[in-house]
């Protein structure tokens, strides 16, 4: 679908006008465009999704009932044990390594949790977790995935997440001979997420300052610098693990740079999930725009003085490092903007522009969240609308009463 500002926000205010604020919805047929888009620019290569970006188990239900999605990349092993007993995957990796003892005694002592989640290894000393937990002979074999670090390292200049220690094929080679010499555990996958590509902007927002243009400018030159290297270096890890290890999966990418890392052929599977609902922070990309999928709305509570209305809430602040960028955008009606000195607050947010003149006490304003996942971790449901009709109440990870951090 095309998202047309002047129609489809109206139209979501319509559908969930007899619903009190705050409250989320979820555009059902944005949600499939943006899922049909990701598996175009993915050109074949299978989507693993990112279940971080997502924290809503039927959405992840419905991605996964698409043929080019497979598999889970969750956030902790407790939500990876959840989701293979819920029945949502059976093939899901842990994307973190895990030191959370009690989730590892029950996946060592469940053959059907064994043989569906894979865990995130870079260092020896996270299977001596696993060993203190239930050593070998006394557990199902544990299924490994190794992390190579994917960042950029210039002199001086470290581009990316500081993520696994492990950067070269000899490394990478030695930790999989680390683990091939460990009973109970067995190497079948392999992941390098460049987080400086799929995760960073490259664009300025409408009305950025000179200085953000700038910045877009270096982004991208960085970029380009680091495919240059990558996936030769990326292939020859890949190469020498799978001298030690018959490798299952080799996963890379994200939501920004599946175009790219399709064209890896040493990836046999692709990562994705912030696409599907298309955040705030996506605004900053240059190659792709997603429709906003997901968003929350409230409603104006006061009018304090003429141009400027308050709504409840609104301090939804995503994480990362402090900035402009991790506030809730301001999605409609258009010509709002937060007062700097309140900025989003927590149980109110004074709002004013050109857009504020129109609005008065009980008038809806959309926000999007500046990161995809962490909507759900405000809200109970998902507001499920298809065209002009709410049809369902989807609920979230907190809905059905799981934290996972």
């Amino acid at each position: 679908m095309t998202w047309t500002p002047t129609a489809d926000w109206p139209r979501l205010t319509r559908a969930t006008a007899h619903l009190d604020t705050p409250l989320a919805a979820l555009d059902l047929g944005a949600l499939r465009a943006n899922a049909a888009d990701l598996a175009r620019r993915a050109a074949g290569t299978p989507i693993r999704v990112a279940s971080k970006s997502v924290r809503c188990r039927p959405v992840l239900t419905e991605v996964l009932s698409r043929s080019e999605y497979a598999g889970v990349l969750a956030y902790s092993l407790a939500e990876a044990l959840w989701l293979v007993r819920e029945g949502v995957s059976d093939d899901v990796v842990v994307a973190y390594p895990t030191v959370d003892r009690t989730a590892l005694a029950e996946l060592v002592r469940d053959p059907a949790a064994a043989a569906a989640v894979t865990l995130m290894v870079d260092d020896p000393a996270q299977l001596d977790v696993v060993d203190a937990v239930a050593g070998p002979g006394q557990r199902e074999t544990v299924r490994l995935c190794l992390e190579l670090d994917a960042s950029l390292s210039l002199p001086g200049l470290w581009v990316g997440v500081r993520r696994s220690p492990l950067r070269t094929a000899q490394e990478a080679r030695g930790a999989a001979e680390a683990i091939a010499r460990r009973a109970g555990f067995r190497l079948v996958g392999m992941m390098a997420y460049e987080a400086q590509i799929a995760g960073l902007g490259n664009q300025p927002v409408a009305g950025s300052a000179p200085a953000a243009r700038v910045r877009a400018a270096v982004v991208r030159r960085l970029q380009e610098r680091s495919w240059r290297e990558l996936p030769e270096r990326r292939a020859a890890a890949v190469a020498a693990v799978g001298e030690v290890a018959a490798l299952e999966f080799v996963n890379g990418g994200g939501t920004g740079s599946l175009e790219r890392t399709t064209t890896d052929a040493s990836v046999t599977e692709l990562a994705a999930g912030s696409g599907l609902f298309g955040p705030g922070l996506f605004d900053a990309y240059r190659s792709f725009q997603p429709a906003p999928a997901a968003a929350f709305a409230l409603d104006v509570v006061r009018v304090p003085v003429s141009g400027t209305v308050t709504v409840g809430g609104a301090g939804w602040v995503a994480s990362g490092p402090p900035g402009a960028d991790r506030l809730p955008t301001i999605a409609w009606p258009e010509g709002l903007r937060y007062l700097p000195a309140e900025g989003p607050g927590e149980v109110q947010s004074p709002l004013t522009g050109p857009g504020a003149a129109g609005l008065g006490v009980g008038d809806r304003v959309w926000f999007r969240h500046a990161k995809a996942g962490e909507l759900c971790e405000r809200v109970d449901t998902l507001h499920v609308v298809d065209g002009e009709d709410i049809v369902g109440q989807w609920p979230t990870y907190r809905g059905e009463g799981k934290n996972f951090g």
